[in-house]
């Protein structure tokens, strides 16, 4: 076996993922996930910028990492802890998902979405259609109008909770005066996570587990319309099921979520920051790292051993 692989093993804190989980094995492995990890390491080292890559096999417990547990910039895949934490509101009685917002013009903000352009000032919504724009279009807008009903700082508070404490929404969208974490919210912008953390909350949302079973079906169910094509579904075959959120800023493109395969679904995360190519065509450096991510590991699974 090469050294490589154990001083990588090891480093990336496998040991110290998720309890109960069985790791990938460092001393008897394949030479098909050797060289699976080879290619994601080589992904993230060759990449201009920084990455953290986490992934789970939810059904063998097999899993990998590196550079996991640093805290880094969400831009919008803060979105997917908010929908959590609207639904635990609502499942506690606080929020009602029927709740009606009526959607002000001082609401509009710039960005991903369609209610700002699409949308007249008066118009009204269900929060639980609210919820549905921000996770399928990434909806700014929507997002706001989610986070006043449920408060800015409630996000953090059921993230920390749950084993997630870098898990935070530091401001509404494009108003960063509203920002419950200034120095947060210089270091990160919009939200902070780590790749570890969202693996820990896809793994709950897995097993039903995300504030109640009804809740994480729902929820699921909401990620599958995610209509970002340029990350996870990018080199995939046409159909395959994702249950993903992504965010993107000029710096930082990230995405998580559950890839189902022939040997069982897999959480994966990908996280980037500091990114040299900061465009916003379809060639994208971020963008590229988390479909060859997710291509790299369909390849290896989408199979029945």
């Amino acid at each position: 076996m090469k050294n490589w692989f154990r001083r990588d093993f090891l480093a990336t804190g496998i040991a110290g993922a998720i309890a109960g989980t069985l790791p990938l094995r460092a001393d008897d492995p394949s030479n098909e996930d050797v060289r699976m990890i080879k290619a994601l390491k080589s992904l993230a080292t060759d990449h201009k910028g920084e990455v953290a890559i986490a992934w789970k096999h939810l059904k063998t417990g097999q899993n990998w990492s590196i550079n996991a547990d640093k805290p880094m910039p969400t831009a919008s895949l803060c979105k997917f802890p908010i929908m959590i934490e609207t639904y635990r509101q609502a499942a506690e009685k606080k929020v009602s998902l029927d709740k009606m917002i009526t959607l002000k013009a001082e609401d509009k903000v710039p960005g991903s979405g369609i209610l700002t352009a699409d949308f007249s000032a008066g118009s009204t919504l269900a929060l639980r259609d609210a919820v549905r724009l921000m996770i399928k279009f990434s909806d700014n807008t929507a997002t706001n109008l989610v986070l006043d009903v449920i408060g800015l700082d409630s996000t953090a508070k059921y993230m920390a909770s749950l084993g997630c404490p870098n898990t935070w929404v530091h401001s509404k969208v494009y108003k960063r005066e509203t920002s419950i974490a200034p120095e947060r919210s210089k270091q990160f912008g919009l939200g902070s996570t780590s790749a570890d953390e969202m693996i820990r909350l896809l793994e709950l949302l897995h097993q039903k587990k995300l504030v109640s079973p009804e809740a994480s079906t729902e929820m699921y169910a909401q990620l599958l319309t995610c209509d970002d094509k340029n990350k996870f579904p990018r080199f995939l075959p046409y159909g395959t099921k994702i249950a993903f959120k992504t965010g993107s800023v000029n710096a930082s493109r990230t995405a998580a979520g559950i890839i189902d395969t022939k040997s069982g679904p897999v959480a994966l995360c990908v996280m980037t920051d500091k990114n040299e190519d900061q465009s916003w065509g379809p060639e994208n450096a971020g963008d590229l790292v988390c479909s060859h991510a997710a291509k790299i590991l369909f390849d290896r699974f989408d199979r029945k051993d």
